[in-house]
Order: C-alpha cells, then sequence, then structure tokens
C-alpha cells in the first residue's frame, strides 16, 4: 500500500477551476434534477423503506439467495463460479480465456473489476482489453482511476476529454462533442466487431430466474453483451435480489437517484445462453453464446454477518450520497477515495480494500448526513464510517498527539480547564475583541480567510452562581443547563442569554460545575474507552441537578447527549438504563423555548414581523439532520419585532467547520466557508442567526474577515434581546 499525502493531493484538486467548476455546477444542479425526476411520486420515502426492507431480507439469507440465483443461472445453461477474492477471480478468468482462446476482451463499466485491477492484470497476460464505456475509455487512455461510480470522467472537460482522443487516436481531435462521441463509435465498432470476449459487472442478480440487470445509458453494454462469443459477468454478492418483482424496486430509484431520470435509455435482461452467428474459422456460423458469471466475495460474505456493516448490502451504486457531498463536491472522488469514492467509498474501501486503505481518507467525512436523506437504501454511512474509525482504533490504537489531548487532558476536567484558563491569558498578544485576526510567523496560515475565535478571558462557570441568583422565587420546573465546551469558554455570553431567556420563562436553571466535554471529538476518533468516562462523569454531574429537564444551547452536545450515550453503554445494563433516563430529559435550546412559548401562546406560526434589521438562519448540520430540528427556529425568529427574516440559499449547506475537521483540513474548510458566505451575501441579510456555538465560530470567523458589516448570533441571544 502506498502511504498517500492528503493534503498534497487536496491543495491540488483546489487549484485545479475545471475540476472545480464542474464539480460546482454538477453539485447545483443535481437536486433539482432529482427532485424533478421525482415530481409523479406522492411518497419518496415509501419506495425507499421498501428497497431498505427487501435488502435487509435479502442480506439476511444471502447463502440462500446466491444458491438459488447460481442454480437458475445453470439450469438455463450459464456457468457459475464463486471467487473468495480478487486473486480467485483473476485465476478463473484466465482459465476461461484459455479454454476459450480469448485473445481480446471488450468491457462495460463495472467497478468491481476496478476493485481488484482487473484491467491491468489481463493486459499483463498478454490480453488485449478496451473499456467501452465513453468515460471509462478515455481514463484508460489517460491512466487515470474513475472519480465518480455513475459518471466516471465528470471531473473532466470536453478539451480535456479531446486531448486525451487526440493522443490515443494519433491525430487532432476537435473538442467539438458530437464529433468525439462519433469518433468513439467508430473505433470501439472495430473493438466490438473483434472481441472474443466480452466482460460486464451487473447492476442486480434475480435469484428467482438467474437474471443479471445492466442498466447503462450508452448502448456499449448491451454490445459488450451481444455480439462477442463468449460473455463474463462479474457481480458481488451485495447485487443479488430474491425476484423479478424486486428488481422494480431498484428501477424506480436508482435512475432517479443516480442520473436525474425517470428511466435509463438501456434496461438489459440476461438470463442465460442464446444464439449468436459469429465468424469461426473464415465461416459465419450460429451457435450458442457462451455465458459465465463469476460470483465475487472479497469481503461481502463477511460483511453480511456482520450486525453494523451489513447495511452496507442496501446500496444500489447509485452514488446519489456523492453528488451531495460537500467534500467530494470540492475535491472529487480521486482525493475523496481509492477505488469508490465518497463516504460509501469509504466504507466499501474498509471492507474490500483493507483498513490501511480506509484509514488515509476516513476522516474526510464531515458528518453533515446529508447523504442519508437521500440515500435509496437509508444507509446511515456517517455511522458506519465511524463504527470502521473505532474498529481501527481498537486494531491501531491513537497517535501520541491523540493520546495526550484525549486521555490525559480532556478525559481530566480540572486539567482541560486549567489549560483553557491558561490560554485565554497566553492569546493576549494575537487577541483583538473577540477574535484572533492574525497570527505570526508559520501560524499566519491559520488565520488566512477567516478569524479564529478568542478565548473568554471568564468563562461562563465562574459566572453561575451569580446568574442562578436570577432563578424564579416560585419556578415552574428546574432546569440543568448543559453548556458545553465552546459556550463555557469561547461564547459565555451565549450562556448568559441561555440562562437569561429560560429565567423569564419562570424556569430554575442550574448549573452543575462538573460537567466536563461531551465528549463527541473522542466519539468521533474511536476511543469508545476514554468516552465511556467522560460520558459518566456527565451523567453522574447531571443526575445530581434531579432536573425536571437537561437543556443544551449546541446540537452536538444534544445529539450525543440524548443518542449516543445510550450506545455507548449498549452493553453495560446499569449505564444503559441510567443513560436512556437521562435522554429522556435532554431537550436542545430552540425546540425547548418553542413548545414553552407554544404554550404560552406567544407564537404566531403565520407572521413575518418586517423589522428593519435582515436576519436569516443557517441549519447547523446536527440540529437539522441529526436532531430533525429546523422549523422552530425559523417561527422563533420570525416573531421577533426588530427582525425581518429572510431564508438564504443553500441554508443547510455545511459551513465546513465540522469540529476538529475545520483545523485539520483547513483549505477545504475555507472552501466551504466561502460558499456559505457567498449565500449570505446574497440574501442581503444584515444578522446571521445560528443556533450551533461550532458554526458561530466558523461563519462568525469568517465574516469578521471577509464580511466585517455582517454579524452573526446564537437564537438564544436574539431572543434575549427581546426581553
Amino acid at each position: 500500500m502506498k502511504e498517500r499525502n492528503i493534503k498534497a493531493e487536496i491543495k491540488e484538486k483546489l487549484h485545479d477551476p475545471i475540476l472545480s467548476d464542474n464539480l460546482a455546477r454538477f453539485a447545483k444542479q443535481y437536486p433539482q434534477a432529482r427532485l424533478k425526476a421525482y415530481a409523479n411520486v406522492d411518497d419518496i420515502d415509501e419506495l425507499r423503506n421498501e428497497l431498505r426492507d427487501m435488502k435487509k431480507q435479502t442480506v439476511a439469507h444471502i447463502e440462500e439467495v446466491a444458491d438459488k440465483f447460481q442454480a437458475s443461472l445453470e439450469e438455463r445453461g450459464a456457468k457459475v463460479f464463486r471467487a473468495k477474492d480478487g486473486d480467485e477471480l483473476k485465476a478463473q478468468l484466465l482459465q476461461i480465456c484459455k479454454e476459450n482462446n480469448i485473445h481480446r476482451i471488450v468491457k462495460s463499466k463495472s467497478m468491481a473489476t476496478e476493485e481488484i485491477h482487473l484491467n491491468h492484470f489481463l493486459e499483463q497476460q498478454g490480453l488485449r482489453v478496451k473499456e467501452t464505456d465513453l468515460g471509462e475509455w478515455m481514463l484508460s487512455v489517460a491512466g487515470q482511476k474513475p472519480s465518480h461510480m455513475v459518471m466516471p470522467a465528470i471531473h473532466l472537460n470536453r478539451k480535456q476529454c479531446a486531448k486525451f482522443f487526440s493522443d490515443e487516436l494519433k491525430e487532432d481531435i476537435s473538442s467539438d462533442i458530437p464529433y468525439m462521441i462519433q469518433i468513439a463509435r467508430k473505433v470501439l465498432r472495430e473493438e466490438f466487431l473483434k472481441a472474443d470476449m466480452g466482460i460486464t459487472g451487473a447492476n442486480f442478480g434475480i435469484a428467482e430466474n438467474g437474471a443479471i440487470g445492466l442498466v447503462t445509458n450508452e448502448g456499449n453494454a448491451r454490445i459488450v453483451t451481444t455480439i462477442p462469443p463468449v460473455h463474463v459477468i462479474i457481480i458481488g454478492y451485495e447485487k443479488l435480489i430474491p425476484k423479478i418483482s424486486d428488481a422494480a424496486k431498484i428501477m424506480r430509484l436508482l435512475p432517479r437517484n443516480g442520473t436525474g431520470q425517470r428511466m435509463v435509455s438501456y434496461l438489459t435482461l440476461i438470463d442465460g445462453p442464446t444464439p449468436i452467428i459469429h465468424e469461426k474459422e473464415g465461416k459465419l456460423v450460429e451457435e450458442n453464446k457462451k455465458v459465465y458469471v463469476i460470483l465475487l466475495d472479497n469481503g461481502r460474505l463477511k460483511a453480511a454477518h456482520d450486525d453494523k456493516l451489513k447495511e452496507v448490502y442496501q446500496c444500489v451504486r447509485c452514488s446519489s450520497c456523492l453528488n451531495v457531498c460537500p467534500i467530494w463536491s470540492t475535491v472529487g472522488g480521486h482525493v475523496y477515495g481509492y477505488i469508490y469514492s465518497g463516504g460509501i467509498g469509504a466504507i466499501l474501501t474498509g471492507l474490500l480494500n483493507g483498513m490501511d486503505n480506509f484509514s488515509q481518507f476516513s476522516d474526510l467525512c464531515i458528518g453533515c448526513r446529508r447523504c442519508t436523506t437521500i440515500c435509496p437504501g437509508k444507509i446511515d454511512i456517517p455511522g458506519l464510517i465511524e463504527e470502521l474509525r473505532r474498529r481501527n482504533f481498537a486494531q491501531k490504537g491513537q497517535s501520541l498527539p491523540e493520546k495526550i489531548i484525549f486521555k490525559k487532558v480532556m478525559a481530566n476536567r480540572k486539567l482541560f480547564h486549567t489549560l483553557l484558563r491558561a490560554a485565554s491569558l497566553g492569546q493576549k498578544p494575537v487577541q483583538s475583541g473577540n477574535f484572533i485576526r492574525n497570527l505570526p510567523l508559520f501560524f499566519a496560515k491559520m488565520t488566512q480567510g477567516r478569524s479564529l475565535p478568542a478565548i473568554a478571558s471568564t468563562p461562563l462557570r465562574d459566572c453561575t452562581d451569580e446568574l442562578m441568583k436570577q432563578n424564579p422565587k416560585n419556578p415552574k420546573m428546574r432546569v440543568a443547563f448543559f453548556s458545553g465546551c465552546n459556550i463555557d469558554f469561547v461564547f459565555p455570553n451565549t450562556g448568559k442569554s441561555v440562562f437569561k431567556v429560560l429565567q423569564n420563562l419562570g424556569v430554575e436553571v442550574i448549573y452543575p460545575q462538573k460537567q466536563n466535554c461531551c465528549g463527541k471529538p473522542i466519539i468521533g476518533s474511536g476511543d469508545l474507552e476514554t468516552a465511556r468516562k467522560i460520558a459518566k462523569e456527565n451523567i453522574q454531574a447531571l443526575e445530581e441537578t434531579n432536573a425536571d429537564y437537561i437543556v443544551a444551547a449546541c446540537p452536538t452536545c444534544t445529539e450525543t447527549l440524548e443518542k449516543t450515550y445510550v450506545e455507548l453503554f449498549k452493553d453495560d445494563s446499569q449505564w444503559l438504563a441510567r443513560s436512556k433516563a437521562l435522554s429522556k430529559k435532554i431537550r436542545e435550546f430552540s425546540q425547548f423555548v418553542f413548545s414553552m412559548y407554544k404554550e404560552m401562546n406567544k407564537l404566531d406560526d403565520t407572521v413575518n414581523n418586517e423589522g428593519k434589521i435582515k436576519i436569516t438562519y443557517h441549519d447547523s448540520c446536527h440540529m437539522k439532520r441529526g436532531l430533525n430540528i429546523y422549523k422552530e427556529p425559523r417561527v422563533l425568529l420570525k416573531n421577533t419585532k426588530k427582525y425581518n427574516f429572510v431564508e438564504m440559499q443553500g441554508c443547510d449547506q455545511c459551513c465546513g467547520m465540522a469540529g476538529a475537521f475545520g483545523m485539520k483540513y483547513k483549505d477545504i474548510s475555507l472552501r466551504l466557508l466561502s460558499r456559505k458566505l457567498e449565500n449570505i451575501k446574497d440574501s442581503q441579510a444584515d444578522i446571521v442567526a445560528v443556533a450551533c456555538p461550532a458554526c458561530m465560530m466558523q461563519i462568525g470567523g469568517g465574516l469578521d474577515k471577509q464580511m466585517p458589516n455582517v454579524k452573526v448570533k446564537h437564537i438564544a441571544d436574539i431572543l434575549a434581546e427581546e426581553l
């Protein structure tokens, strides 16, 4: 395995104007194209649920389905082999080539063959191999790998394509697209006619009748399966489905999600050998085509019996998760991938090509979860990536810096907080108000494009005794405030606003001093042992308050306390019961205030007060897609007196912070921030409201550096102003 320099690759791709333009244009057009394709569908989720359930049922009986698939094919005259890995498949295929005197091979697009580097192997054996998918053909000429599973050459423009045509054909080819297509047809036609063998993958294999389905928009795959006298199908276990009717479940979703079409140009079904006419020893003869099927394992069966990882069987390779992924749409699949691209590609890489390859780019997933809202199989891609990170951590441990930060510092609350207090003093020489705008020497790059937040001189926890003196004498209820690290040490004034708003509602607010970081950064790294230690401390600290509810003004903390702690202790009955009891009390701040205001008849869902100041709202990823909270903050903002709410484009697109990601991959983070700032500018808003302190850091830092007339405010601060 070659060690990759991911940061160098990122830098190269970010400075590639052609790639950036192609990906940005596609990312903008795709969502509308997909929704248009679903315009005649009443309930998209119903289709997704049907597909997910069918795939779950299939993987639960995968060996039986595979046996039935093989029996059905053999009954129709095909020969079926099973390959435990890429090496075994190559050996089987080479034997087939020798038995049939194969010299020339044409292929249609197949990610399974990319996975095992099949073309390179066949060429080493002296065989002529030609890709016939137009994109794949150009990439083979260029010596490149696909950057997308459906549109392999999406990173290229027509001028680059013309150059590859010219290099291959040894003549000048113009960049006129129709002309290049005609040239490709002419060249590839010769390959089709002279080929001894055609190799295809399959979008699905039906156990009921042994048929395989090929879903394409070019006619090449159909020709590959018909003209050559030998056809070899390479299919992974995850493509198997029980019945013909199950194919309809895939076809209702795959074209719409993959390419924004209601139906593809070609759906080809092949269920065994058919008679063909071909030239043999100088004569045209009619005889049955030979059909071989190789069922590839390469880690798939192991995944099928894994309680968590079997979820990957719900993937239909539509690549819609890539199409909405902010990282893929920024740097492309060559950076964010190995063979398979994007988040699903990271998972497949870990399962099929090894954890070493997985670990080199797995932390590029920022956990924004846009993929989960669109995946036809409803796969929790970020969740599976976290699971693989945990397993990788269990095998290899963590780096020395991570050990020091997580185990020695963050797990020790007193030391952690002491160091933060020391940092607030140490930053004084470079601090300007609430920001660090410029850093010296080699640190300077950290403040390019955005200012960094300054650590507050006095954390929230040092003010809470005074704040709690303002609690009402006859409170309606008792609420514990879990501030999280950012509000405690970076935005204490926002914490004061939370106190003010809740106390105005007649709530007694308690601040447990023993609370620590929620542990999300540690959980994300895979260090569950340290995460459980911190979780126990927080659970105990919050239990001791005897509160009716626990309110957090950070969606990441809210989700961690409410959901992740329960998962952490699934094998510990005592702490599982305690974490579940705690979970029932957790409330996100804006959701809690919304419900209280609603109860008090202080909200009008239809109003938007036309104040003089325009305000827009940015949806935190954890808030909208983790907690499913997005309507409540908008209603609260529309009911303020001084603001006029305006919606911005891309309101739920990630701002690029994503915790440590924003510092580790600063260049990508800044590119995502730049898109967010452009949308804010277009909205003409004076204020950007957020419900997440991490987003407040990122957007606030960008605005301070690039648009200082626009300010960012936490929704707690906005509501406190109204009182």
